[in-house]
């Protein structure tokens, strides 16, 4: 029993330590983004041969290095401490241990699967990392519900309103077409 407390604890320690060393972190930009508006400051490796970023030449920007590196023990995991696992079924749940690892739902994933797969980590007490997109759509679902049914409601009124118009246009269809002996007698006149 005491392995795991210690498991935890150093975990911890890690996070903390990690957490301290992204303060320091400096920001690692592209070189010369802050020259020309086409280039974007997402990280590039220079590789010129008289580049003064990849020389590391005072006054330049920092590149990326080993040394701006997490601990080990931290690397990988969630800000909660927890490892990060996806689910897209609740077969999936059965390799997750509470313990170390959390649940986060795939995005392609449905609202009936989702639910599922919601009751069946609750009962296991598994944490899921992305419950506040579930609470959002569970706050849908009673809106929906209700533009069905009204729907159903509706859809007897339309079917009244169809055969309504129907009966119009037999009507009107009746009228616009003429006997024959009256359309002939309409080209003689002419």
């Amino acid at each position: 029993m005491s392995e795991p407390k210690t498991a935890v604890l150093e975990r911890e320690k890690a996070l903390r330590l990690r957490a301290k060393i992204k303060k320091k972190k400096p920001d690692f930009v592209r070189q010369e983004s802050w020259r020309y508006d086409r280039l974007k400051e997402n990280w590039r490796r220079p590789k010129g041969i008289d580049n003064k970023m990849r020389r590391k030449i005072k006054g330049w920007p920092p590149t990326v290095n080993v040394g701006y590196r997490g601990p080990k023990a931290a690397r990988g995991l969630h800000p909660s401490g927890y490892e990060e696992v996806i689910v897209c079924n609740v077969e999936d749940l059965k390799k997750v241990d509470p313990k170390t690892q959390a649940v986060r739902i795939a995005h392609t994933v449905g609202k009936r699967k989702r639910m599922q797969i919601i009751q069946e980590a609750k009962k296991k007490k598994i944490t899921i990392l992305n419950l506040s997109e579930v609470k959002e759509e569970v706050k849908k679902a009673p809106v929906e519900k209700e533009e069905k049914e009204e729907a159903k409601e509706g859809e007897g009124k339309e079917e009244k309103v169809e055969e309504t118009a129907e009966k119009e246009k037999s009507k009107a269809e009746r009228k616009r077409t003429k006997k024959p002996s009256e359309v002939e007698g309409g080209k003689q006149e002419q």
